[in-house]
């Protein structure tokens, strides 16, 4: 055992080296180690000598520089996982690695705060990927949960406010990156379950905010591209099942068929290419679009809902908890009838009859002025008040007056 402890040790020492040589060999050689001794029935790793690894590979990547070899050697350092044989090693390594930076994140300046920012984004993927490898195994992914909830979102856990917020936000996106194509609604509802309880009964309002705005105002968010991804497969399958029935029309008539493009091409257009160049057209837009939108996952709104309806209506949950989240509830149930939330104040782009409808309401409060002067040089009183307002805006300029005319909509 006092071997293989200072195998870790010297491990850690040529990852930190300052040589960049010395490390890409430690590198390599690591990897053969790892994959080697997870072979051995016996030759488990231990939560020590992983974490004596993982501090070589901290400072394996704090000496490093420049963008693209920091990106490869993030690529390296997460590719690793996949190097143990059991899942236990596997989500031993996952853990060592959050204990690792839980315990430096502290330390990180901001100048190299980007490359382990990017070294998380790569771990969190890699371990989904790995989840994908197992079939998605429900026992497997429970204690993945299991190990975020401890190491990252437990009010014990002591993870960094930093590091807490920057899984949560790349959390969604890197799930729907390796499982948006395999996992099922339920399966996802799995996945977020542990930031459904604490959103319950954590009494860090930062975090149930960060949790909020970062999980379930996202599902929120993807909704329409949700179902536009839905109605596309919906689609798929109609379109597979009509050219299953076209092939078999088309194998009863074979002559009509051969006639019809015969003539066609004698005319100079060929159907099949045109239909080929449109086909490619489509195919671009819609690779453009899932280029901008992105992977998204599917959620049955109405059981995310009643699921968070059970956890708030709990009477250990805290008032401003249950407030938030009822909120949210609100929005689920609408979703899951069809209706989806409005802006608050949307962005809209004006239009003539806008523009008219302004204008005329700028002539309506001229004419209301003017009768309330001449009712207040007659009578006085408030009305004699209200005439030294408008007195008042009109010697302060322009400014003043687009200020007055806003906020004289506004009441309108």
């Amino acid at each position: 055992m006092a071997t293989i402890q200072e195998a870790e040790v010297q491990f850690a020492q040529r990852l930190a080296s300052n040589d960049k040589p010395t490390r890409t060999k430690a590198l390599k050689k690591l990897r053969k180690y790892i994959s080697v001794r997870s072979q051995n029935g016996k030759g488990g790793f231990t939560g020590d000598e992983l974490l004596k690894l993982w501090k070589g590979l901290f400072y394996c990547l704090w000496m490093q520089d420049k963008p693209l070899l920091q990106e490869e050697l993030s690529k390296q350092i997460s590719g690793l996982l996949h190097s143990f044989q059991s899942v236990d090693s596997q989500l031993l390594y996952v853990e060592s690695f959050l204990q690792t930076f839980k315990r430096e994140w502290t330390g990180i300046d901001r100048l190299r705060m980007d490359k382990f920012f990017q070294l998380v984004r790569f771990m969190f993927r890699q371990t989904f990927e790995m989840l994908r490898r197992k079939q998605w195994d429900s026992s497997v992914v429970s204690r993945f949960l299991e190990l975020l909830t401890a190491q990252v979102l437990q009010s014990g856990s002591a993870a960094p406010m930093g590091l807490q917020y920057h899984i949560l936000d790349l959390y969604m996106t890197e799930l729907a990156a390796v499982g948006s194509a395999e996992l099922t609604a339920d399966q996802n509802l799995v996945f977020i379950d542990p930031f459904c309880k604490t959103a319950a009964k954590t009494k860090d309002q930062t975090l149930l905010r960060a949790i909020c705005s970062s999980i379930f105002s996202t599902i929120i968010d993807q909704a329409p591209f949700a179902i536009e991804d839905l109605m596309k497969e919906l689609k798929a399958a109609d379109a597979s099942d009509s050219d299953s029935g076209q092939a078999s029309e088309e194998e009863e008539e074979p002559k009509a068929v051969s006639k019809k493009t015969t003539g066609k091409q004698m005319n100079g257009t060929n159907s099949d290419e045109e239909d080929d160049l449109l086909h490619l057209e489509d195919s671009d837009t819609e690779l453009a679009d899932d280029g901008e939108i992105g992977p998204v996952l599917q959620f049955d709104f109405a059981s995310l809902a009643d699921k968070l309806f059970e956890l708030a209506s709990r009477s250990n949950t805290p008032n401003q908890n249950r407030q938030r989240l009822y909120k949210i509830i609100k929005v689920l149930r609408n979703l899951s009838e069809g209706i989806f939330p409005q802006d608050e104040y949307p962005e809209e782009v004006s239009t003539d009859e806008d523009d008219e409808m302004f204008g005329s309401r700028k002539r309506m409060k001229r004419k209301r002025g003017l009768a309330e002067e001449e009712e207040g040089e007659g009578g006085g009183g408030p009305t004699a008040k209200k005439r030294k307002g408008v007195d008042v805006w009109r010697k302060k300029g322009p400014r003043s007056k687009i200020c007055f005319i806003i906020a004289s909509c506004r009441q309108l």
